[in-house]
């Protein structure tokens, strides 16, 4: 028997005993808005950096609600292929008082004049571009310990200044 047919009769069994969902159930989390400083634009070896800092913004949820605030930052990688890795930290603060670590990873691509409209002024819609956050929250608050155990990803639009993203727990 060749490696291939040994290979193909392994292959016969399926991986999982159950049958596949083909959709992730989840929950909105929340909408998230940040308003940023004008990105600085670095070019390096490596690649383009941009870093964006956080002046301020808020979000709002079922469970929690508040506001971002400022001195956070983005720390954006852009790769030749036109892809940004987003590299996100700030701090929330919710309505009771309670300081919250932000970060985010994901990834981020806008169509070929993207970064053009942005420069304009314009806005760059979720239909046009593919904005994948992926946040974590930290606190030792018992009120909000609920979010360090959970996993979150979004989707999100950017306009000048300014990003949005709406937020889902993966249930």
């Amino acid at each position: 028997m060749t490696n291939a047919n040994a290979l193909g009769a392994v292959q016969k069994k399926p991986l999982f005993d159950r049958t596949l969902i083909d959709a992730l159930p989840v929950e909105h989390l929340c909408d998230l808005s940040i308003d940023l400083e004008l990105g600085q634009v670095i070019p390096t070896p490596l690649g383009t950096r941009l870093t964006y800092v956080v002046k301020g913004g808020r979000f709002e949820g079922p469970r929690f609600r508040g506001e971002m605030l400022p001195g956070g930052g983005d720390w954006v990688s852009l790769g030749a292929d036109g892809t940004s890795r987003m590299d996100v930290r700030a701090t929330m603060r919710t309505h009771d008082g309670v300081l919250i670590r932000y970060e985010s990873h994901g990834v981020l691509r806008f169509p070929g004049d993207g970064r053009q409209r942005l420069a304009r002024g314009e806005r760059v819609s979720f239909d046009e571009s593919y904005v994948r956050p992926t946040p974590r929250f930290e606190t030792s608050d018992e009120r909000y310990a609920w979010l360090c155990g959970i996993v979150t990803v979004g989707y999100g639009e950017y306009g000048p200044g300014r990003i949005d993203h709406r937020m889902f727990s993966i249930l």
